[in-house]
């Protein structure tokens, strides 16, 4: 009974860290022309409950383009970077729907159900835990919420939860955040109102 038990404690520790995450699963392309970082067939909504705008792969592309660093730490200690990062800044697709207001909130959702919100101090770059290589927490330096669709020059793989993934991004490389917020897979972004 005592050896069922932990078993189960086990696997359920192994789900929650997985869900933490934000990897349950596999949703994106496996097409060897996606992940060559080619056309992807993916669709990213961005509303505020009035307005709604879906944006191909290739539109998402061809906005203006965010460029940095992003590293995380898993809840379990795993490093994953540092990775030099291109993307669209959040506040750029906000300005698709109307803008982003002190008190709004944004929801940040994939097709694997995993859910994460940001509050507009995050939105501003602020209110993350940051830490140094050796995991020792350290002043926040400028923070940025980037819809990523690259790293080190590459189309970021399913695997790592392209053809969208969300990263809290800076200038400098060995800044690490906490990894629950970036999420993969990206397809619904939605700005709450206050």
């Amino acid at each position: 009974m005592k050896a069922r038990f932990v078993r189960f404690l086990v696997v359920f520790a192994l789900i929650c860290a997985a869900a933490a995450c934000g990897c349950t699963g596999t949703t994106g392309s496996t097409d060897p022309a996606a992940q060559a970082g080619e056309d992807v067939a993916w669709n990213l909504t961005v509303t505020d409950g009035t307005q709604e705008k879906v944006l191909s792969f290739s539109e998402i592309k061809a906005l203006p383009a965010w460029e940095g660093y992003g590293y995380a730490v898993s809840t379990v200690g795993i490093k994953y970077g540092p990775y030099t990062v291109k993307g669209v800044s959040l506040t750029t697709l906000f300005d698709l729907v109307g803008g982003f207001g002190e008190g709004d909130q944004v929801g940040i959702s994939a097709p694997d159900g995993y859910y994460w919100v940001f509050d507009d101090e995050q939105v501003a770059g602020k209110g993350f835990v940051t830490f140094d290589e050796n995991l020792k927490e350290k002043p926040s330096p400028d923070l940025t919420l980037v819809l990523a669709y690259e790293f080190n020059g590459t189309a970021i793989p399913d695997g790592d939860g392209g053809p969208l993934r969300m990263v809290v991004g800076t200038d400098e490389p060995s800044t690490i955040t906490e990894g629950s917020a970036w999420v993969k897979w990206v397809d619904r972004i939605e700005v709450e109102r206050s």
